[in-house]
């Protein structure tokens, strides 16, 4: 697959627009994104050195180009890929991230997927069901009684993290560290990480590598109805998951399973708030599951959690009708590609009702989100008990703290009142 057509247009600054450290480019990057469109499909970002790919066509058709791979150590060296490899110190953080699905490629990645898919089924997804809505339930319930409080620390986030804690049979008792150490982790997927950020991020794989480690060899003696025995029960031909392939992806599930979930909850709470027509449609008809399943969708592709996803040149190709040499690094602007009015009518718009359009949200190619599924469920059900049990819930502030950094996108707190 060849991609072509033009670059950046002369003269045009693309750091003037794109300016992830800005915070006011974090709040709003969606007229940014619109220039980046507008002015090429292509474009190098001197800061990050990476090339920005901001159309749906190319994102889309990237997402499933061969020549490019979320790493390149399984057909090239650091050296010969020409790229430094990390600091020894951040060796616990590669070791862990480095053996799950997001960043491994064909022939791994496929063996992986294959071995995980016949423990994470879609007969498994849906016996969550149950409790994802007893929970949502009673969540909402809690805030309601105590007349409002943080949606996220209140709804947002226990309840992803619970729904993945219960499916791997992690016991209530130990899940307090497990939002913490993801966050830590996940520091990481942002743009040029401070020593700071990594070191949260060794100290929080250590820990959550240990802990998973004691739980897989407790469920090796005694397996339970749980995701990890699953894991390793499963095989294929003989072939079996490596304990480290397996703490890898309980961890991968975690934090990709519940960071969709918590800032999609509160990115999609606060465009209803400012848009109280579409807000109004749903509260009435707020058990009517079609209606809100489009809705999750619309919120979804008007403010993705995931803003940008990194791939590397893998071998020489033409973008945009600029030859990118290997070892070179694309950025996937997710979020400037499900605003493209190439693909999406009148895109800045939110509308509830929009038919469910191709957005990249969850990803697509071999990479495409595994626990999409889940987290339909997840926002379905937190949506629905906000619409239903809170009619009146409304901001207390016009402005919520965002969370730092721009690749994930959400919100710190979103203080909330009934």
């Amino acid at each position: 697959m060849t991609v072509m057509a033009e670059s950046t247009a002369e003269g045009f600054d693309v750091g003037a627009h794109f300016r992830p450290a800005a915070p006011e480019f974090a709040a709003d990057p969606y007229p940014a994104y619109a220039e980046l469109r507008a002015a090429g499909r292509l474009h190098w970002f001197e800061p990050t050195r990476q090339w920005l790919v901001p159309r749906h066509a190319d994102v889309t058709a990237l997402l499933r180009d061969r020549r490019l791979g979320r790493t390149y150590l399984h057909r090239y060296t650091h050296d010969e890929f020409g790229r430094t490899p990390p600091p020894p110190s951040h060796e616990p953080f590669h070791v862990l991230n480095d053996n799950g699905l997001l960043d491994l490629e064909a022939p791994r990645h496929t063996r992986i997927r294959r071995l995980v898919s016949k423990a994470f089924t879609p007969r498994t997804v849906e016996g969550l069901r149950g409790y994802v809505d007893a929970l949502a339930a009673r969540l909402v319930a809690d805030l309601v009684a105590d007349g409002g409080g943080d949606l996220v620390a209140r709804v947002a986030e226990p309840l992803p993290v619970a729904v993945i804690a219960e499916m791997l049979g992690i016991p209530e008792g130990d899940r307090a560290p497990l939002r913490p150490w993801s966050a830590d982790i996940c520091g990481m997927y942002e743009l040029n990480p401070s020593e700071e950020t990594a070191a949260r991020a060794v100290r929080a794989s250590l820990e959550f590598t240990a802990y998973l480690r004691e739980l897989i060899a407790e469920r090796r003696k005694q397996p339970g109805e749980d995701l990890i025995s699953a894991l390793i029960a499963a095989h294929d031909e003989g072939d079996r998951l490596s304990e480290q392939e397996m703490i890898s992806t309980c961890v991968l599930l975690l934090n990709a399973g519940h960071e969709a979930t918590v800032n999609t909850t509160g990115n999609g709470w606060l465009a209803l708030q400012r848009h109280p027509d579409q807000l109004a449609l749903l509260r009435a008809a707020p058990s009517d599951s079609s209606m809100l399943s489009t809705a999750v969708e619309e919120i979804l592709r008007y403010d993705t959690p995931l803003h940008l996803f990194e791939r590397w040149v893998l071998e020489d190709m033409e973008i945009a009708g600029t030859v990118i040499p290997r070892g070179s690094e694309v950025a996937l602007l997710f979020g400037s590609a499900n605003h493209d009015p190439d693909v999406f009518d009148d895109p800045a718009t939110f509308d509830v009702n929009r038919p469910a359009g191709p957005h990249v949200s969850l990803g697509g190619g071999i990479h495409y989100c595994l626990g999409a599924p889940l987290a339909r469920i997840e926002l379905a059900a937190v949506f629905r008990e906000l619409l239903t049990q809170a009619p009146d819930l409304h901001l207390t502030t016009d402005s919520p703290p965002r969370k730092p950094g721009f690749v994930i996108r959400g919100f710190a707190e979103l203080p909330v009142e009934v």
